[in-house]
């Protein structure tokens, strides 16, 4: 199915009796990471932006899930298309507005996911404010991601198709979430086909990224880094999305896929993500340090 008749058979499943807003909810509530609010998008009827302490940090269109805006989510989405079609077992670390939980429920109806979340009270803004599609298989768990990740039921374990880490503690990622031992942990979780990608950012340097990506390289046989090019040269501060699989990834398709997307990116694999590495050094619990801290300009226009 093209995307075209994916959204529409999306919307024809959900938008004749949609799920309503809850009125009667708080439209700011206070967090461990500061102030909440869901604005709604005024370039884009029926869509609605989450801001954590005055950052931008999910967009949703409650209307079409497939419409994703911000480019790092846009570069997920391009790497959860290369798994072979069809429904399948999603594990999220880093609720947000569910963005992405959305996006695999319309692109793959039938999908079974788990979110884990921080924050529960983030959460029941986001379900009362932005609600879940009726029948959608998302289930949300609460606490640290890696902690309730280690506790999931064994039967999960080698079933995960999809493991995402998109976890921050308000602007950077904390530390416990980017180490080989956290990856080690992660990587139990995935199916023969499985993906694992990975939500970094940094900035001048790109030493947190590089050392993200040699990390990955340790635990997982296939790797590519996805980012602009300007921030792959360090020359403004950005995200960089990191896929690991055990399986060989698409590199044949992937480059044509995320140059030809409205906010182009380039692929990095094989050698050239050798030469991104440079020899940067594998990250363990002992040496793990959270990401750097962006300023304030780098969201002011998302």
């Amino acid at each position: 199915m093209t995307r075209v008749e994916i959204r529409t058979a999306w919307q024809a499943r959900h938008m004749a009796s949609p799920s309503s807003p809850d009125s009667d909810a708080p439209s700011e509530i206070t967090i461990g990471a500061g102030q909440a609010r869901i604005d709604p998008d005024k370039y884009s009827p029926g869509s609605f932006t989450l801001i954590v302490d005055g950052t931008p940090q999910s967009h949703v269109d409650l209307e079409d899930p497939t419409h994703l805006v911000f480019e790092y989510v846009r570069r997920i989405g391009h790497a959860i298309d290369t798994l072979p079609d069809g429904p399948i077992t999603a594990l999220h670390l880093g609720g947000g507005a569910l963005t992405l939980p959305r996006y695999v429920e319309a692109m793959r109806p039938g999908s079974r996911q788990q979110v884990i979340e921080l924050e529960q009270d983030l959460i029941d803004l986001v379900r009362a404010e932005l609600p879940f599609p009726r029948g959608a298989s998302i289930r949300v768990r609460y606490g640290d991601a890696r902690a309730v990740m280690e506790k999931l039921p064994a039967g999960l374990r080698g079933t995960v198709d999809l493991l995402v880490v998109d976890v921050f503690g308000g602007s950077r990622i904390p530390a416990h979430v980017t180490s080989l031992e956290f990856y080690t942990a992660a990587a139990a979780f995935l199916s023969p086909r499985g993906i694992l990608v990975v939500n970094s950012a940094d900035g001048a340097g790109l030493a947190f990224a590089r050392g993200q990506a040699s990390t990955l390289a340790t635990v997982f046989e296939h790797v590519a880094a996805v980012a602009d090019p300007g921030t792959l040269k360090g020359r403004r501060f950005g995200n960089v999305v990191l896929i690991g699989s055990l399986a060989e990834l698409p590199l044949g398709e992937m480059p044509r896929v995320y140059s030809a997307d409205p906010l182009p990116a380039k692929v990095v694999a094989g050698r050239e993500l050798r030469d991104f590495i440079a020899g940067a050094p594998v990250v363990t619990d002992a040496t793990a340090v959270p990401s750097p801290e962006p300023s304030r300009s780098v969201f002011g226009g998302r």
